[in-house]
């Protein structure tokens, strides 16, 4: 069977899908990722098939604009309303390039930001797959992910909050799918209030790529919402690290890690005086990884290496405690290697995952980046650092992870879906 996947993003939110499509080659079926031009090499080094979706998101979030919009601190909605006119752009690339990406396929797999691939599959008349890397689904057992996490106010307002960023996401793009289906997809076009009330959409299967041992799949979830595990990509065995970055781990206790991934700052430098400043006041030594900032720097390389990439699931296990922004690939690999998280959520998913993290006990409570200080850095290291319970349960879950498939969970639902469906 050929399939073809929508992967559209920055590197944490393609490589599980990656990961997800070598699992489908492996049962027998042809697979190709659909996703941007910077990962050809990571999806063709592996042996799958590649088709370019234009457009680098990558490129997009490290423009001005967005870099002031992930730091505004905005409310939702006039963070959507900003994010659609700066995205606005990249999405027609999208949409045209998944079209084409589709032909002669026989079964679509999508991204949440690739839910073209929804609309393609009605006009080619064929299976879909939502496959996303967070609960995005309605529920009453926890507040939609983009809401506000720390707030308790029982399944009632946990169900509200999903009804209202789905709409919110929906009457954002609204326009521009129903231009899209109607004038190149030729179809109707969607009513006012979504997709929500399609008899076919309450039956699309969605396949969860995270733990159950990390969010279990709610009571009122049916059937068809798969939680299957994480879909973890295991780095390249000819990747080798760098002798200085061996030689710094082996001269001292395990460092802490500190990286924020795809996500920008608007002033790089300064982060990283703050990160040395709580290193500093701590006494831990630290591994930094913050792009376009000086790789020299004397008098502190006993206590700090500044990394350039390096894989995450090969240095997580190696160090005392992981800082990072919380983006939904980087804390499944701190939960994996079994350390603790401190999550400095810059926006979109990242404040649900800190909060996560926060109520499993395997990490101190997250700090909005706006709010991040020396002192506020030093207190969560050294309370993810010393605290020997909250130790004790990021070593048990990541052994749970440890012992879960995710991939092989999901490609048995899916032939399993696809022949009872």
């Amino acid at each position: 069977m050929r399939i073809v996947i929508l992967a559209i993003g920055t590197l944490g939110d393609v490589q599980p899908y990656v990961a997800l499509g070598l699992g489908l080659q492996k049962a027998g079926h042809s697979v190709c990722i659909a996703t941007h031009n910077n990962f050809q090499q990571l999806v063709t080094g592996r042996g799958l098939e590649f088709t370019l979706i234009e457009g680098n998101p990558q490129e997009w979030i490290e423009g001005i604009e967005m870099r002031k919009l992930v730091e505004a601190g905005n409310s939702f909605f006039s963070w959507m309303h900003q994010l659609s006119s700066l995205a606005s752009p990249l999405i027609e690339c999208f949409l045209t390039d998944s079209w084409r990406a589709c032909q002669g396929t026989e079964v679509i797999i999508y991204s949440p930001f690739g839910w073209a691939g929804y609309h393609i599959a009605e006009r080619l008349n064929i299976p879909c797959f939502a496959a996303c890397l967070q609960p995005i689904s309605r529920t009453r057992s926890f507040a939609a992910v983009w809401s506000p996490t720390r707030l308790r106010l029982g399944g009632s307002y946990n169900l509200l909050t999903h009804i209202l960023i789905e709409q919110i996401f929906w009457q954002v793009f609204r326009h521009t799918v129903n231009q899209w289906r109607q004038n190149f997809l030729n179809l109707p076009p969607i009513p006012i209030l979504g997709l929500f009330g399609r008899p076919d959409w309450k039956r699309q299967p969605f396949l969860y790529g995270y733990s159950p041992s990390v969010i279990p799949k709610p009571s009122d979830w049916p059937d068809w919402l798969y939680v299957t595990g994480y879909w973890f990509l295991k780095h390249r065995l000819s990747w080798k690290p760098s002798k200085k970055l061996t030689d710094f781990l082996s001269t001292g206790p395990p460092p802490v890690y500190i990286g924020f991934g795809s996500i920008p700052d608007r002033d790089p430098k300064v982060l990283k005086e703050l990160v040395i400043g709580a290193l500093v006041h701590t006494g831990n030594r630290g591994i930094f990884r913050i792009d376009c900032v000086d790789q020299n720097d004397a008098g502190l390389h006993d206590i700090m290496f500044q990394a350039r990439w390096v894989p995450h699931d090969w240095l997580f296990p190696k160090v005392a405690a992981v800082v990072h922004h919380g983006g939904a690939s980087t804390t499944a690999t701190s939960f994996l290697a079994g350390v603790p998280s401190i999550i400095i959520p810059f926006a979109w998913d990242q404040p649900f995952w800190g909060q996560q993290v926060a109520d499993l006990g395997v990490g101190p409570s997250p700090i909005p980046r706006r709010k991040l200080s020396v002192e506020r850095l030093a207190a969560a290291i050294n309370t993810a650092t010393t605290d020997k319970g909250i130790a004790m349960r990021a070593a048990a879950l990541g052994e749970k992870i440890q012992k879960e498939d995710g991939v092989a969970q999901a490609v048995d639902v899916f032939v399993r879906h696809l022949v009872h469906h």
